[in-house]
């Protein structure tokens, strides 16, 4: 397939070097908000892995480019209504995740059923860790929020969710799930869930050792999205 690259960091090399291997091709290495439509008209889709304060724009531009669009950027999904709208309305393909790694999206799905289980055992509080690369703009990370909004959903004495730099946890009577978010050089991705009492102590995590597992999985669904139409998440993929 001929793949266009919209942002061009480490994810974007990291894709390019992995999709050449496959036997792919990279027809367009953009690395600036200033492109037009017409820079991807010979893609057959669209990875696109840039900055929050452009995502939204760089899928616009693919809407009108009349490709399908992969995105791994987060921290713009307050305008995610916005955009599934303009997908639906337009007749557009648009695959989205927070995190394309299939460990970590295994981990999502245990993660809910461990929160409707703990729900029954109020002496467990739950808290969070993420740890991530210095370059991290955006934090908690978008896989953290996910994590965090499937604890929400099934823990009743949590209604929401706060994320700070380097926070200690100690013992929450607030109503937030508290996430430590961590910036350290050269780590791709660690969560951490945990439901900690008196007494024990029970956590499950992913720890990415490489970024060979987003990736893979963002070449994956870049694969899978072609030819389809509608907005589609790694639970389509994965058959989740």
């Amino acid at each position: 397939m001929n793949i266009a690259l919209i942002g061009y960091g480490k994810m974007g090399k990291s894709i390019e070097a992995m999709a050449l291997n496959l036997g792919h091709r990279i027809v367009a290495k953009i690395d600036s908000e200033d492109f037009t439509p017409s820079d991807l008209f010979n893609a057959d889709v669209a990875i696109e892995f840039s900055q929050p304060n452009v995502a939204v724009e760089n899928i616009k531009k693919c809407f009108e480019a009349d490709i399908p669009v992969v995105v791994g950027t987060t921290g713009w999904y307050d305008q995610y209504e916005e955009i599934y709208k303009l997908a639906d309305e337009t007749g557009q393909s648009l695959f989205t995740a927070t995190n394309f790694s299939i460990g970590v999206n295994i981990v999502f799905n245990i993660n809910q059923k461990l929160a409707e289980i703990m729900n029954q055992f109020p002496e467990y509080d739950v808290h969070m860790t993420e740890i991530h690369h210095l370059e991290k703009k955006d934090h908690p990370s978008g896989t953290a929020s996910k994590l965090a909004e499937g604890v929400i959903k099934a823990i009743d004495r949590k209604t929401g969710y706060l994320g700070r730099i380097n926070e200690t946890y100690h013992k929450k009577t607030s109503l937030d799930l508290h996430i430590n978010c961590k910036r350290e050089k050269n780590v791709p991705g660690y969560h951490e869930v945990s439901y900690t009492s008196n007494i024990d102590e029970i956590s499950i995590h992913h720890n990415a050792k490489t970024r060979e597992g987003f990736t893979k999985g963002a070449i994956l669904a870049a694969q899978w999205i072609i030819g389809k139409k509608g907005v589609f998440t790694m639970n389509d993929l994965l058959k989740f």
